[in-house]
């Protein structure tokens, strides 16, 4: 498909033919995807807009509705100097949105033996000791699409209080963004994820109810309904998700 092939101007809804009544169509804004204009509906997310312009997308997209952090996204608007940040799933497109995909943030994962670490500051400073130059400025907290205080989750690392950080930074989606546009060049996201581990490690109170669920799953109880999953058609799977019964 070529976004540049009969283009809707933004605003415009396609004419009535022959009389009859036609359905509402959408509104229609021109977005730049990679440096290239396409004309796009004006409902969709920058996700589904990549989609119509017909590019495939097989990088970048995992749960697309906001859970996974694989569809980073930059993006600047018209009269606006701000480079502004989102997922591709969640982010409505806008008129005269330029845009590209970040599918993988470049960074050095640290590589670590949990049962070797303690939860301190003297492990953030050896597993990540870019985390002491934070600057305070907060612009990783205003890049963030979860709209998390990761200055501050940064902050109680530079203090050792990883109960904190792991408390703070619980609903990361490690998109990667909030590193990207640090001027310090902290990796947040995995500073967060880190500080999760150990407080699951060593600070949480263990769970019985987990100690016995992992005693079920070890004596292959859900064997057999593992097997009859495999099986099953996507119908079937579809409809099994979602009449499962769901808290409120």
């Amino acid at each position: 498909m070529n976004g540049e092939v009969g283009a809707v101007k933004s605003g415009e809804r396609a004419p009535q033919q022959g009389g009859k009544r036609q359905r509402p169509q959408a509104n229609m804004v021109n977005v730049y995807i990679m440096g290239k204009r396409h004309v796009v509906p004006e409902h969709a997310t920058i996700m589904r807009a990549i989609e119509y312009a017909g590019h495939q997308i097989i990088r970048g997209a995992g749960c697309r509705e906001g859970f996974c952090g694989a569809c980073g996204t930059i993006y600047r608007l018209p009269g606006d100097y701000k480079l502004h940040t989102g997922l591709a799933c969640t982010t409505l497109v806008q008129e005269g949105m330029s845009l590209t995909q970040i599918p993988a943030v470049p960074m050095e994962k640290a590589i670590y033996d949990l049962e070797k670490l303690t939860p301190d500051v003297r492990t953030i400073e050896a597993v990540y000791p870019v985390t002491f130059r934070c600057v305070a400025c907060n612009t990783c907290s205003k890049a963030c699409p979860q709209g998390l205080p990761v200055m501050d989750y940064i902050q109680a690392a530079m203090r050792g209080d990883v109960a904190k950080v792991a408390d703070l930074a619980f609903d990361c989606v490690a998109c990667g963004l909030c590193a990207l546009r640090c001027p310090a060049e902290i990796v947040q996201h995995k500073v967060g994820i880190l500080a999760k581990r150990l407080t699951g490690r060593y600070l949480h109170k263990e769970s019985k109810e987990l100690a016995a669920r992992l005693k079920e799953v070890a004596s292959n109880k859900f064997d057999a309904e593992y097997e009859e999953l495999m099986v099953m058609d996507k119908t079937s799977l579809s409809k099994l998700y979602y009449d499962r019964d769901m808290e409120p």
